[in-house]
């Protein structure tokens, strides 16, 4: 009986190692695409390197994000890069030789869409947050979230063969549920078309472009750089000029330059902030995400 059960429990042990070993480690550098991959991959390890109230062009490489990309066996990242100011460190601290530029395991979003807005002059460092390759807050266009789901799926599927049916399955479900939600938002959003938006970067360009609204102004002066007093007396000059539908920011956004030009419009102007990516887990986040933003905007429409 003794010799049994101790057979049973090695048996036991061996599953459960096999399992454990199955079980696919992502690192995610944004919290969409950990969404994301949680939503064709459930039961994935997924680890983010930020959150919704970090701007992730700037973050610092701490020894506990070498230490999740270093034990990674995929990476999925925005790229444009949007993230060249810290991953590059970190991929080199790692010492991981999956998610190293070129590798299966290195997935860029970037790379499976047509970017807007790319940055045609001069680079300098007096330039700001600019990008050659287009603005990377690529995400905020559920159109193209769409086409890199499948291209993500294509590469977790090629990652983890023994996955690629439930992969698919999921990739499916998705597909099917993101349809209906595009269109029923649009449907939803339809009293937006046109209207303009004052907003602070390009974190919602590609919202903007999906739902038809025009963005007349930036409270900053070049991307990245915080608003300075002469911009934004102009920038009240034209706002005066044309009244935007809302003054538009990013909860990561310091809240003043747009708290100060709101006042000055007065009550009629509404400013709105919301988060620039999903601020929850799970495989329904993203659509979470979208139902929140296209609701706050349409309760602003006048």
């Amino acid at each position: 009986m003794v010799r049994t059960l101790t057979k049973l429990a090695l048996s036991l042990a061996v599953l459960m190692a096999q399992g454990h070993a199955a079980a696919l480690t992502v690192f995610a550098c944004e919290p969409e695409w950990a969404a994301l991959t949680q939503a064709l991959l459930p039961g994935a390890k997924v680890y983010s390197a930020t959150h919704h109230l970090q701007d992730p062009h700037h973050i610092e490489a701490r020894p506990s994000l070498i230490a999740q990309l270093r034990n990674a066996d995929m990476a999925v990242c925005t790229g444009a890069e949007l993230e060249a100011g810290w991953l590059p460190m970190l991929q080199a601290k790692a010492g991981n030789a999956k998610i190293q530029n070129g590798q299966p395991g290195m997935f860029y979003a970037a790379d499976h869409v047509t970017l807007i807005h790319p940055f045609k002059g001069t680079v300098t460092p007096f330039s700001g947050d600019v990008h050659v390759q287009g603005n990377p807050h690529l995400h905020a266009d559920p159109r193209r979230l769409l086409a890199v789901a499948r291209a993500l799926a294509t590469r977790l599927a090629a990652i983890a063969p023994a996955e690629k049916v439930r992969i698919d399955r999921q990739l499916q479900q998705f597909e099917t549920a993101l349809t209906d939600k595009i269109q029923a938002w649009e449907q939803l959003a339809k009293p937006l078309r046109g209207r303009s938006v004052v907003t602070q970067h390009a974190n919602f360009g590609y919202l903007w472009l999906w739902l038809g609204m025009n963005p007349v102004a930036d409270l900053e002066p070049k991307p990245g750089v915080p608003p300075t007093p002469a911009h934004l007396a102009r920038t009240l000059e034209q706002s005066r000029a044309a009244p935007p539908m809302a003054i538009v920011i990013a909860q990561h956004h310091d809240p003043r330059p747009a708290q100060w030009l709101s006042g000055q419009l007065g009550t009629p102007q509404k400013m709105v902030v919301l988060p620039a990516t999903v601020t929850s887990d799970g495989p329904d986040a993203l659509f979470r995400w979208f139902d929140l933003m296209v609701n706050r905007l349409v309760q602003v429409a006048p």
